[in-house]
């Protein structure tokens, strides 16, 4: 493999649902946004709370694109 170079964004992610659906959330929206993306790095996982229950999943991400 020759010397790459890649470019960091870093975003974060929300659902309902999962960490793992923020994630793919996250990971989508990078997909769309930028060319070649082709690793992701977990940085933050924190959630928001209402009437004492979970009520939404937030991930922050660093997402490497691979530059042309």
């Amino acid at each position: 493999m020759a010397d790459a170079t890649f470019q960091k964004i870093q975003l974060v992610g929300t659902s309902t649902k999962s960490l793992s659906d923020a994630i793919s959330v996250a990971v989508a929206k990078a997909a769309g946004i930028t060319k070649n993306p082709t690793w992701f790095e977990v940085i933050e996982q924190r959630g928001a709370i209402s009437d004492g229950k979970v009520h939404q999943f937030q991930v922050t991400i660093v997402v490497g694109a691979r530059m042309e």
